[in-house]
């Protein structure tokens, strides 16, 4: 049995934008909007999961998938 390779970061996002048809950017902008982030970044009162769960139930994203926007928000970019 062939072991799967696991997705690359920009695969997730890339995925990210054929399903919900929004990019990085434009969830940076919604997480902005929603008080997520501050000034691009993510304050450190604002927990991972509050973020996960906004993308999970709004855009109905799979854990992995909301992660890689969490990091994104982070500044993970690669």
């Amino acid at each position: 049995m062939q072991k799967k390779k696991p997705m690359s970061f920009k695969t997730y996002l890339k995925n990210i934008e054929e399903k919900t048809g929004k990019t990085p950017h434009d969830f940076q902008t919604l997480a902005e909007e929603k008080g997520f982030t501050k000034d691009g970044a993510v304050p450190e009162e604002i927990k991972a999961t509050a973020i996960t769960d906004w993308q999970k139930s709004e855009f109905e994203l799979g854990h992995g998938h909301a992660m890689a926007l969490y990091a994104f928000l982070k500044g993970k970019r690669e």
